[in-house]
């Protein structure tokens, strides 16, 4: 439901704020906004935007499809996967400082000037190089001009206000997306997004020191799954991936494309705690592995007849990697009744210790089912 809205909206008390490391698409947004409105849920007064964000315009979702369309005819197959929602092209406009910014919302006649400004290079761009229409620019303008009104309350300095709440002893929890591995640094380049998910992005993306993070919790999987085109060493093509799927409800939030599965890939889980500091970890959906004969663990690489425990973020070096698997014992049972990790089963209790033991970072929250009390806190 909530791909912009933070999740703590659905918490009374709970302040939720959209930092400026986020780009916005403010059509969607609003239809979140009513969306949680319509479920009892209070958000005026509880939700914060930043105003330097910035926007997603329909022109960059239009660039987006036909970018993606225009790899994935091309000799090499480039096709990156991605979710069409115009995220790349905004940023790529941010980064090449052209972007038009939430903070340009309350100026409308700049706010046209911007947009039919952006209008004349993108258009020239869907009609020379993909053959399309060129969008009607009086049409966005004036779409935009209504978003500024229903979005005016909600528009504030948010580096001041998390920085006020933290010189307040406030608590801060910040919420990320995707994954280290999907960081267009540290990633798998050029099957990444657009920014930076990783602890050190969010200090960013919020503006927030970094000294302000005392704690940084690394959410995996009990198992591995990708979304998307890209490496994937550890994947399942066969029955057990499917099962994985299926039993794991594995199809992607906003696509609806079914998520890649495959075991636990150690490698990229220790590398990703490296790029993070994790202080500790949760585990989900251990429940999904129950009744499993046995489950590996992808505990090294092995490329062109060497091994490492190294991750190669190349994605033709990782094409290459023979991963090197350790076998544990499955287990059994509903866990859905479990009220402690430490009730788990024995053998559920020694797959994820030797996975602490293995990235060397305790393991504190453990998910055995989709259910707020089905998630375990040790």
């Amino acid at each position: 439901m909530l791909h912009l809205v933070p999740s703590g909206i659905f918490h009374e008390g709970t302040r939720c704020v959209i930092g400026n490391g986020v780009v916005l698409d403010p059509v969607a947004l609003m239809d979140e906004v009513r969306a949680v409105e319509a479920r009892g849920y209070r958000v005026e007064g509880r939700l914060a935007i930043s105003h330097t964000a910035h926007l997603i315009l329909p022109y960059h979702k239009a660039l987006d499809a036909a970018g993606e369309r225009w790899r994935d005819a091309g000799d090499a197959g480039g096709a990156i996967g991605t979710t069409g929602r115009g995220i790349g092209p905004a940023y790529v406009d941010k980064f090449a400082r052209s972007g038009i910014r939430v903070v340009d919302l309350l100026d409308r006649d700049g706010l046209r000037r911007k947009i039919e400004a952006a209008m004349e290079e993108k258009n020239a761009i869907l009609k020379a190089v993909h053959g399309l229409d060129g969008l009607d620019v009086n049409a966005i303008v004036e779409e935009y001009v209504e978003l500024d009104r229903a979005m005016d309350p909600y528009i504030t300095d948010t580096s001041a206000l998390l920085h006020d709440a933290l010189a307040r002893g406030e608590r801060v929890l910040a919420e990320g997306a995707q994954g280290a591995l999907l960081d267009v640094d540290h990633g798998t380049y050029p099957f990444v997004t657009s920014s930076h998910p990783t602890a050190g992005g969010a200090c960013t993306g919020l503006g927030i020191p970094p000294t302000a993070v005392d704690r940084v919790i690394g959410i995996v999987k009990a198992y591995s799954t990708r979304v998307g085109n890209g490496p994937f060493p550890t994947e399942l093509d066969d029955a057990t991936g499917e099962h994985l799927r299926a039993t794991g409800h594995e199809f992607g939030a906003t696509t609806g494309r079914p998520r890649r599965c495959g075991w636990l890939d150690l490698v990229a889980l220790r590398y990703s705690a490296r790029l993070n500091g994790f202080t500790d970890l949760a585990v989900t959906k251990l429940d999904v592995l129950a009744g499993m004969d046995e489950l590996k663990v992808c505990v090294a690489y092995r490329i062109d007849g060497k091994t490492t425990e190294r991750y190669p973020t190349d994605p033709a070096t990782l094409d290459r990697v023979e991963p090197v698997y350790e076998t544990f014992p499955g287990f059994d049972g509903d866990l859905s009744a479990v009220e402690d990790i430490a009730d788990l089963p024995d053998a559920a209790r020694g797959y994820l210790d030797a996975m602490s033991e293995r990235i060397g970072v305790p393991i504190s929250v453990v998910g055995t089912g989709p259910r707020r009390e089905q998630t375990l806190v040790g």
